[in-house]
């Protein structure tokens, strides 16, 4: 080897050693806020461990806790409702903030303004909103039953979220009022990529406003599309505060982080809470897995 590859050798070793120390304390951090929780919740969940029987010592089970959510009707009801929350509510957010999107994107007077109030549902607070969300859809001095009076639509005042599905629409319609905005932001990011020279290209070649849409702008935006779904849809999948301060699970609205957390925190039921929580993470952990082998596919074809 010559001199002058064993120097450069000498220097990525140099440098590989210092970024190895420079990341060291962030490694460590992350062992300990993420790994170990997650390898202790693992370890519960294969134990029977319900704080409220101490002198059990907490025998190990293996895989029964998780062969127990199977047979478990509520947790099977849970997952469909999650499930059914997100695909509704990620696929309203969706469309709606794509067209937001859209409208932002063209040149008007005060877009700046118009921008920064699209933000404001999204920065509010979940739990905050919720409340908010309550208290217009209370049945005796909501807004919501008010202004359904007064269209005509009702006849009289209504316990909306007293029933199975005037609580969903009721979620629906408080989440989506709440993360469309954060959709349209990240939408409106990649269409502002999109070089204006495409469009007067499209429409030399007589491309119409469909045309243009459907062969320039979501083929150039479809990567930040898919990042947008996929942050939306496990955070959707994850909901807990929105439906805890709403309904409380209440009339069929239980979500898998309600119920594992009624598990863990009312029923004091740590193995069976535990096996629930890593149940949702392997779900969290295939819809990202799905949507990056997308988004792969999509970036090598850019």
């Amino acid at each position: 080897m010559s001199e002058k590859k064993k120097k450069t050798s000498s220097i990525m070793k140099t440098e590989a050693r210092d970024a190895w120390i420079m990341m060291t304390p962030a490694i460590l951090v992350l062992l300990a806020i993420a790994v170990y929780p997650i390898l202790r919740t693992l370890w519960i969940s294969l134990h029977e461990m319900v704080l409220t029987d101490p002198g059990s010592g907490y025998p190990f089970i293996g895989f029964q806790n998780y062969l127990n959510i199977f047979k478990d009707e509520r947790a099977i009801t849970a997952i469909i409702f999650t499930l059914k929350f997100t695909v509704t509510t990620v696929v309203l957010e969706f469309l709606i903030g794509f067209a937001a999107a859209l409208i932002m994107n063209k040149p008007f007077r005060g877009k700046g303004i118009v921008r920064a109030a699209i933000l404001i549902p999204w920065a509010i607070p979940t739990s905050v909103s919720a409340l908010m969300w309550k208290f217009i859809y209370n049945d005796q001095y909501g807004l919501f039953i008010d202004i359904l009076m007064r269209l005509g639509i009702i006849e009289k005042y209504q316990a909306w979220l007293s029933t199975s599905s005037g609580s969903f629409m009721a979620l629906v319609i408080t989440d989506v009022w709440k993360t469309a905005p954060y959709m349209a932001l990240l939408i409106l990011a990649g269409l502002q990529m999109v070089p204006e020279e495409l469009y007067e290209a499209a429409k030399i070649d007589g491309a119409n406003v469909f045309q243009r849409f459907f062969y320039v702008t979501l083929p150039t935006v479809k990567t930040t599309a898919l990042v947008a779904l996929l942050f939306r849809t496990l955070d959707a999948f994850r909901v807990f505060d929105l439906i805890s301060v709403m309904t409380g699970g209440a009339n069929g609205t239980e979500s898998v982080s309600v119920y594992a957390y009624n598990h863990l925190m009312k029923f004091l039921d740590f193995g069976y809470g535990s096996a629930m929580a890593v149940m949702i993470f392997i779900i969290v952990f295939i819809i990202s897995l799905i949507y990056m082998r997308v988004l792969g596919d999509q970036i090598t074809d850019m």
